[in-house]
């Protein structure tokens, strides 16, 4: 087999081995069917077996309550930037938003275009380096919107906001999906983009509570309504078959890994050996993220120079460390170590950093 790198990129991000393997040897017969899982009718008693498997295991893996739906949707979660505002949205009631980075950003823009929206807290003036503490969210809200992980700058969010009984929390969990348990009855919606944590790129996650279907207009466009895709069991149009089935692949290898409490226990040991690399470092590498905000998922950093970072990128990618660089709109260097990513490539990552500075201070 071709030798597999370290692929510490931010999405699409390193995906489990065996999962790879399973594709691999079901590629050109599926199921018995004598064709691939791409050719087979989305109609089809093995589809519907695929789909029937994919519900189950989300719902067993983050303990969704029997009243909310599962929906697997096209689009990737900048869709769903539009999606929610279009399918919550309620006359006379802002949507209230906490700004943390570049994709909050992106959503609270896309929110503007259907009501008022209010900033309710930000961490832009300081670089989206934390996540702003104490946030309350007001009465009279259609909806309260976080970002659960920016993947940008590197923060993450290790506290439930007080959000008002009546108010549905919705949180975009594209890039920490599945890395620590989450009670999902403390949302109204919970929705992530497959490629960082649980799948390929093309497929989106939607958990959604069943009541707030009811607040979906009937003059918006068919394809965008949640309530459409809940009834037809995400099978109103020919869904995007890979992607699912990948994703139902990699969610029956996370069951039998231990499920979500031990990928948290992987993730806290992974995130633990790269900060400790930081902060041992006397300034050489200089951690973004506020220590009490840091994400356990992507470890963003600097160094003295543009020039230095980009000289251990290169030298990093030779010794088939992948993915490395910061986001163009950030820089620095990012080290993104998802589910998927074991504890032996993060191990490989600290000791090249620690080599890198011995010979470069």
């Amino acid at each position: 087999m071709t030798k597999r790198v370290y692929n510490f990129y931010p999405g699409p991000a390193t995906l489990p081995l065996p999962v790879l393997e399973r594709a691999q040897e079901e590629l050109l017969d599926f199921a018995g069917t004598g064709m691939s899982v791409m050719e087979i009718s989305h109609r089809s008693k093995e589809w519907d077996k695929v789909m029937s498997d994919a519900n189950s295991l989300v719902r067993e893996l983050m303990g969704v309550p029997t009243d909310y739906k599962v929906l697997w949707l096209s689009g990737g979660a900048s869709t769903q930037f539009f999606m929610v505002p279009l399918n919550l949205q309620q006359p006379g009631k802002p949507m209230e938003y906490v700004n943390t980075g570049g994709w909050s950003t992106k959503a609270i823009k896309e929110a503007n275009l259907y009501g008022e929206v209010k900033i309710i807290a930000s961490s832009e003036d300081k670089k989206f380096s934390y996540i702003p503490q104490n946030i309350e969210f007001n009465e009279g809200t259609a909806f309260a919107h976080i970002s659960s992980n920016n993947t940008l700058y590197g923060t993450e969010w290790h506290y439930m906001p007080k959000v008002p009984s009546d108010v549905p929390l919705v949180s975009d969990m594209s890039s920490n999906i599945m890395s620590k348990p989450v009670k999902v009855k403390d949302y109204g919606v919970i929705y992530a983009g497959a490629q960082k944590n649980i799948g390929p790129a093309g497929i989106t996650l939607v958990i959604v509570r069943e009541d707030l279907l009811d607040r979906v207009p009937e003059n918006i466009p068919t394809m965008q309504k949640w309530k459409i895709h809940a009834e037809r069991n995400s099978l109103y149009n020919t869904p995007p078959v890979f992607p699912i089935y990948i994703c139902k692949l990699a969610l029956e290898y996370t069951k039998e890994v231990g499920g979500v409490k031990e990928m948290e226990r992987r993730n806290e040991e992974k995130a633990k050996v790269i900060y400790d690399v930081i902060d041992s470092s006397d300034g050489f590498y200089e951690g973004h993220a506020r220590e009490d905000s840091r994400s356990l998922m992507n470890v963003t950093f600097t160094m003295a120079s543009s020039e230095l970072e980009d000289k251990c990128v290169k030298e990093g990618e030779a010794r088939g460390l992948i993915g490395l660089k910061g986001h163009r709109s950030v820089g620095g260097m990012r080290a993104s170590i998802y589910n998927a990513m074991t504890i032996d490539g993060v191990k490989t990552l600290a000791e090249y950093l620690r080599e890198f500075q011995s010979e470069n201070q």
